[in-house]
């Protein structure tokens, strides 16, 4: 049995979130048949987004190596030590919305972005311009990331603190949500 119960953590991860005003819609649990690296992804939105046209995609992805090597630290420590710091899993959200008829200036949206977000969650705006025959214009898709790393001695020590980090996405998510209609060019 592994000393960090990753699935009982993503259960308490989509509990967290409801309690922060997001709906839970899907779980997906990928599993790398050769390295057995591991992934979990989330699907969510706040509550009054539930038609769209906002996505958010949570995402914790767990390399076994980083896991086995925590736990053959802990396993040499006495039982009354802190657990050691310094190994850690990646904590991902992704924002999408669909092709805008309107598209914001990037720039604009990312120093807008910056501020909403702060320290705790930097994100990262991206557009993604397809054309799907070569006489249609390119439709822009945004995709808004942020990353923050979860300790695994926080984990262990169930001491990970996600509220500060789940106000902040919800934040995001209602500034992206009042401007998506203009974007969307549905006002």
């Amino acid at each position: 049995m592994a000393i960090i119960d990753v699935p009982g953590f993503v259960a308490d991860l989509k509990d967290h979130a409801a309690d922060h005003q997001f709906h839970v819609h899907d779980e997906r649990h990928f599993v790398e048949t050769y390295s057995m690296s591991q992934t979990w992804e989330v699907d969510l939105h706040p509550e009054q987004a539930c038609g769209g046209p906002l996505d958010l995609r949570l995402e914790i992805e767990v390399d076994p190596r980083t896991l086995l090597a925590f736990e053959d630290q802990m396993l040499q420590l006495p039982e009354d030590a802190e657990p050691p710091p310094g190994f850690m899993f990646p904590l991902r959200f992704t924002w999408t919305l669909p092709p805008l008829k309107d598209a914001p200036d990037l720039l604009v949206l990312a120093t807008d972005l910056a501020g909403v977000g702060g320290a705790e969650l930097p994100l990262k705006v991206q557009a993604i311009d397809s054309t799907m025959e070569v006489t249609d214009s390119p439709e822009r898709t945004l995709v808004i990331t942020a990353q923050i790393e979860l300790g695994l001695d926080d984990l262990f020590m169930h001491r990970e603190n996600l509220c500060e980090i789940f106000d902040r996405c919800h934040e995001v998510s209602e500034f992206l949500l009042d401007r998506a209609p203009a974007w969307l060019d549905e006002l």
